[in-house]
């Protein structure tokens, strides 16, 4: 939060059990309520293990990379994650995201922006998933409904929906869609928003429905289309992304998967350190180490301040 003043003098604020970190003791929509200024700052393990593995690169090799000019859109990179050959990397390594992969083929960073935002509850409870990948695979047409003639130009909604095939992915997509096709006011459409924003307000999307449908249905679109729009917003009651939140993520994800691409000793080095408490996860690294050509050499030595070494093909830990 940032204030004006001493912050202990306006909220409540009390100690966490992590040394040296303190908490709010007040939710946080009621904050918002207050219009009191916060700012979410996710703390990403993955961060540490690029950091970690550019250092590495650097040391090893005398290659110098940061997130800024890391080798964009590489074919041999979205081909990795096309065979879902992702353990390890940022995002894609679940079982759901693993099994995405290879069905919807990224092959540019905007395609791995939709791969980060589709497999969601949202998307997949709204029924955005099959018909985009029927889209995508070309085994059903893309069309954009217009409204009547006298109400609006017949491109409206590709303008709002073109990027996804007609299909809204995104928070903001649907906040478009909503004030666009059954004119919502901007309150109103900030209204979608907070009910779309997370998931502790299931439930609060339903009120929109006779303002979105009755509009969309009053300016000349089909009510099943309308319908059919609604379902799909309201699965971002369930947790969906933001476009922007998606493509922050996705930046990580091609990272992420660079790394691995090019440089799989230095990425299972920076990956191990953070995982060696969790079996489950070493045997993973151990795992993508063998399908990257490069071994694993464990070793229990004097803590130095040199975390890891690497050769060629190889990586000490």
């Amino acid at each position: 939060m940032l204030t004006n003043d001493r912050l202990d003098e306006i909220v409540p604020i009390g100690p966490a059990t992590m040394a040296d970190r303190h908490f709010i003791e007040w939710d946080k929509d009621d904050i918002a309520a207050l219009e009191m200024m916060k700012v979410d700052v996710l703390a990403l393990g993955m961060l540490t293990c690029v950091r970690k593995a550019f250092a590495l690169i650097d040391n090893h090799k005398g290659e110098r990379y940061d997130l800024a000019n890391v080798p964009r859109e590489d074919a041999a990179v979205y081909g990795m994650l096309c065979k879902a050959d992702a353990i390890g990397v940022f995002q894609v390594e679940s079982r759901a995201q693993m099994n995405m992969l290879p069905r919807l083929k990224p092959q540019k960073f905007c395609d791995m922006v939709i791969e980060v935002a589709i497999v969601r509850p949202g998307p997949i409870q709204g029924d955005m998933v099959h018909p985009y990948l029927r889209r995508r695979n070309r085994q059903e047409e893309v069309t954009f409904p217009s409204p009547s003639p006298e109400h609006g130009p017949a491109d409206e909604l590709e303008k709002v929906l073109g990027e996804t095939m007609g299909v809204p992915l995104f928070q903001e997509q649907a906040m478009k869609l909503a004030i666009v096709a059954a004119k919502f006011s901007s309150e109103e459409a900030n209204g979608l928003r907070r009910a779309m924003a997370t998931f502790r307000n299931l439930g609060t999307i339903d009120r929109f429905r006779e303002k979105l449908i009755g509009g969309m249905v009053a300016r000349g679109y089909e009510r099943e289309f309308a319908e059919r729009c609604f379902k799909q917003i309201e699965g971002f009651g369930s947790y969906g992304f933001p476009e922007s939140h998606a493509a922050s993520f996705a930046h990580l994800v091609y990272i992420s998967a660079w790394i691995k691409k090019y440089h799989p000793a230095a990425f299972a080095c920076a990956s191990s350190p953070d995982l060696a408490q969790a079996e489950t996860a070493k045997a993973a690294t151990r795992i993508a180490a063998n399908r990257a050509a490069c071994s694993i050499f464990l070793m229990s030595v004097i803590p130095v301040p040199s975390f890891t070494h690497v050769d060629a093909n190889a990586c000490w830990v």
